[in-house]
């Protein structure tokens, strides 16, 4: 296990900076570093927490543990690049983010441009990637 995790921690990958709604149902992502465009849009490795459990945008509760059954399904949500950068990309989704509820992106597996095999979180402790539904 300790072994595991500093294999995580040694494996450059890009970090969330930003998750922000600018939509009702849209999320821009904003990432460090740049991207591989597969990983990086690849709905099942992103999970949404809620503090109402899972609702709206949500697929996972405050306490759940984050499971391949339980992340974001295509057909929920698709994610396209905002631009060319491979560092920004928009989360839409089939529902609204509902009001009054603090959601947080929670992104995994995402690599780094021209990469692949990460197998860890992609936010940090300076991650903003809480917001609440408008």
């Amino acid at each position: 296990m300790w072994r595991l995790e500093m294999e995580r921690q040694t494996i450059p990958h890009p970090i969330l900076l930003e998750a922000r709604l600018i939509a009702s149902n849209q999320i821009l992502l904003s990432y460090d570093k740049r991207t591989d465009l597969a990983s990086a849009t690849n709905v099942s490795n992103y999970w949404i927490r809620s503090n109402m459990g899972p609702v709206g945008i949500a697929s996972v509760g405050m306490s759940d543990a984050l499971t391949a059954e339980n992340a974001i399904r295509p057909d929920m949500a698709m994610i396209t690049p905002a631009d060319n950068s491979m560092m920004r990309y928009v989360m839409g989704f089939r529902v609204n983010a509902m009001p009054g509820i603090m959601y947080t992106v929670l992104p995994c597996f995402v690599n780094l441009e021209g990469m692949t095999g990460y197998r860890g979180e992609n936010w940090a402790p300076f991650s903003r990637n809480m917001f609440f539904g408008m």
